[in-house]
């Protein structure tokens, strides 16, 4: 089941803005490549260093999100629970 789409009100300048300030306040993540509508981050686990891609596309007054772990076949939740703090955070950031 996918996730559901970040939703803001203002630019999407200044969704972009509020997004990368909502990234750099989360552990182990580096981004990658970001654009006007566009942000890929990595984000590595604590233990076994193992990458995950988070890639971010703005769009009408919605923010598509995609977290998939590059090895495995299992991630045990982790890229769903992310997204969900990710999606708390950005709450908590336009509030």
């Amino acid at each position: 089941m996918p996730s559901e789409a970040f939703r803001y009100t203002d630019s999407p300048a200044a969704a972009m803005a509020r997004l990368k300030t909502v990234l750099t306040g989360q552990r182990r993540v580096k981004i990658v490549t970001a654009s006007e509508s566009y942000l890929h981050a990595e984000f590595r686990s604590a233990v076994f260093r193992f990458v995950d891609d988070v890639e971010f596309l703005v769009q009408d007054h919605v923010i598509q999100v995609r977290s998939a772990s590059r090895l495995g076949y299992s991630d045990l939740g982790v890229n769903r629970k992310r997204v969900e703090a990710l999606r708390q955070a950005w709450v908590a950031a336009g509030a």
